[in-house]
């Protein structure tokens, strides 16, 4: 199992910027991908970025490209997401993921939650308007 941590959270006005940080211990050799998902309130948990461990092959949620870049340190095991301009929408609690998924890169693929078995307990997002 790994174990995620993430940070990097807060309140933060319409318009700014945010880096989330997600720390990795444990069984990190057994996953092949790290993602980036939120919830907001009431509504289901959604993929937003995603990004392979070797590959660097990355997948970003059509609602947040151009504004959330994924990115990691594979020394620190550290999976980052800087996001900027954010809207009152991005108001969620973010939640970082790791999976074992060799079908990361392929053709038609398309990363979903029920590909990611390790969780973090996730950072809140608020974005005031």
């Amino acid at each position: 199992q790994v174990q995620l941590v993430e940070s990097g959270g807060g309140l933060v006005q319409a318009g700014g910027s945010l880096r989330l940080s997600c720390a990795a211990s444990g069984r990190t050799f057994s996953s092949t991908a790290m993602g980036w998902f939120r919830q907001a309130p009431g509504k289901a948990r959604e993929f937003v970025a995603g990004i392979g461990w070797n590959s660097g092959r990355t997948y970003y949620s059509d609602s947040v490209k151009g504004r959330f870049t994924i990115s990691t340190d594979n020394a620190k095991i550290t999976v980052y997401l800087q996001i900027i301009s954010l809207k009152p929408e991005d108001t969620a609690v973010y939640y970082c993921a790791a999976g074992q998924i060799p079908q990361w890169g392929a053709t038609f693929y398309r990363p979903d939650v029920s590909d990611f078995d390790s969780w973090g307990q996730g950072t809140h997002v608020t974005v005031s308007s």
